[in-house]
């Protein structure tokens, strides 16, 4: 029987995770050279994990939200479950999921849940990009009826662009490109990604 994407949204919430663990999970894998996933010990997804770890630490200081925009997130009427499936070694969600911590903080309608993509595949399959399980991957829930008004990611359109437009410029993803993007993320310092995630609030 195929499950509906609301009980598989259900059973994914049940084992969810808060921000504040997400993060401490993250430094806990980092610190013991594992990452999330069936490979944990795989030698490149524990270097990546390790970055993120960093990165995120930097992220959740850096990222600033002007008091004009504080005022309107707040001012928001919603009751809504943000789940964001995502993996310790993914690059994309290092910038994205603080700044989806951050709004959540400033709503309290708002409710932030993490899983992780590789323990939650057949909801991934529901919410592919291109045919692929690319994250982070918001998904907006309206608590009243259960039902996805919207989804977000796994990179702001911008990055997007970067990435499309080295993959015609290659043909593939080269490795130097991940620290381009990188270098890019903290260039934008979030603003992208913040554009496009306030964007969700007033989803009807």
């Amino acid at each position: 029987m195929i499950q509906s994407t609301e009980a598989l949204i259900q059973e994914a919430l049940a084992k969810s995770i808060s921000y504040a663990e997400y993060r401490a999970l993250v430094t806990q894998l980092s610190q013991e050279g594992k990452s999330t996933g069936p490979l944990q010990t795989d030698e490149a997804l524990v270097n990546y994990t390790k970055l993120n770890d960093r990165r995120m630490k930097r992220w959740d200081k850096m990222i600033k939200i002007d008091e004009a925009t504080v005022s309107d997130i707040r001012q928001i009427n919603t009751n809504r479950t943000w789940l964001v499936l995502t993996e310790s070694w993914c690059g994309d969600a290092s910038p994205a999921l603080p700044v989806m911590d951050k709004v959540a903080n400033l709503n309290p309608g708002i409710s932030l849940h993490i899983v992780m993509r590789d323990d939650n595949v057949s909801l991934m399959n529901r919410f592919l990009t291109n045919g692929g399980m690319s994250i982070p991957k918001l998904i907006v829930i309206e608590n009243a009826d259960h039902k996805v008004i919207g989804s977000w990611g796994p990179r702001s359109q911008n990055a997007t662009k970067l990435v499309e437009d080295h993959k015609a410029l290659n043909g593939t993803i080269l490795p130097e490109f991940k620290e381009e993007l990188q270098m890019w993320y903290n260039r934008d310092k979030g603003t992208s990604i913040l554009n496009e995630i306030l964007e969700l609030l007033t989803l009807e």
